[in-house]
């Protein structure tokens, strides 16, 4: 009887060992696959014990990380000709658009009727526009090919979105839009003023574009520095503001002349400048907010 208490004994012991062995490769493979993820590694999972089921179950997760890593150099080097086409086509356009305005230069030198000079408007108006849509692609392919060179500076934003609004005053009264900015306090940022300056000026241009009424422009001083733009919107049901800042989104069928890059473009600065950007609508009022660093 003791005989086979032993060996009962002697077996329990290994089984034991060889559970607690194979627990140990489990926790390894975790940790491998922890690495991987924590550092961005493509080393393939390895394993110290032969196993037969074991190994099969790692040999499946290296196939689906190889597999894994093939669809993220497919969509990196998709990415990426994506990219030099936008940038192509922004350049090409540029080139048949001179063209046309130039004719028009013309067109309006010549004696014309008073019907031939309202075409003539309404033609320049929507070269006007695509003029502007051009140069939003020619900005974004800038953006997302070239590599970012920020020079952080103190910057009073409040002075900067006043000179901005300065700028298009003429255009808010043509347009009919009401403004309001609470400029009372001078509030800095710590940030590239160049960068700054585009985000602003895209702000200002999603506003009219889509504004169907008044502005709100506010800047708000805490821990960070919150510039905010109000405005009631038209088709507001249409809006998805967890995309708006997508770029080509425009959440309206219309496009209504927008290529939906303006606020791609303005969190994409933004987050180079280690800000970030956030969108909300309420009683068809919509909301964007751009969230700089305080400078102190």
């Amino acid at each position: 009887m003791s005989y086979i208490i032993g060996i009962l004994s002697t077996i329990i012991v290994i089984l034991v060992v060889y559970i607690n062995v194979l627990k140990l490769q489990i926790r390894r493979i975790s940790f491998q696959l922890e690495k991987r993820l924590r550092e961005q590694t493509r080393q393939p999972v390895s394993l110290e014990l032969i196993h037969s089921e074991l190994n099969q179950l790692v040999v499946n997760m290296n196939k689906c990380l190889e597999a894994e890593e093939v669809f993220r150099l497919r969509g990196i080097r998709e990415e990426k000709q994506f990219k030099e086409l936008i940038a192509n086509i922004s350049h090409d356009l540029r080139t048949p658009l001179t063209a046309i305005k130039g004719y028009q230069q013309l067109l309006e030198q010549e004696s014309l009727s008073e019907g031939q000079q309202r075409k003539l408007k309404i033609a320049r108006k929507h070269t006007e526009e695509l003029g502007q849509l051009i140069e939003h692609f020619f900005e974004y392919s800038y953006l997302i090919n070239a590599e970012p060179d920020i020079h952080l500076e103190k910057i009073n934003l409040t002075k900067l979105v006043t000179e901005c609004l300065l700028a298009v005053v003429n255009t808010l009264e043509e347009r009919q839009l009401s403004l309001s900015f609470n400029d009372s306090k001078q509030v800095f940022v710590t940030g590239d003023k160049e960068m700054v300056l585009r985000i602003v000026q895209n702000l200002i241009r999603n506003a009219m574009q889509h504004s169907d009424g008044q502005i709100e422009i506010s800047i708000m001083a805490d821990r960070d520095v919150t510039l905010s733009f109000r405005n009631p919107v038209r088709q507001s049901v249409s809006i998805d503001v967890t995309r708006i800042f997508d770029r080509f989104y425009t959440g309206d069928k219309s496009r209504s002349g927008s290529t939906g890059l303006g606020l791609s473009i303005v969190r994409h600065l933004a987050e180079q400048l280690g800000g970030s950007v956030q969108a909300g609508m309420s009683n068809e009022v919509l909301e964007i907010q751009v969230i700089f660093k305080k400078d102190e």
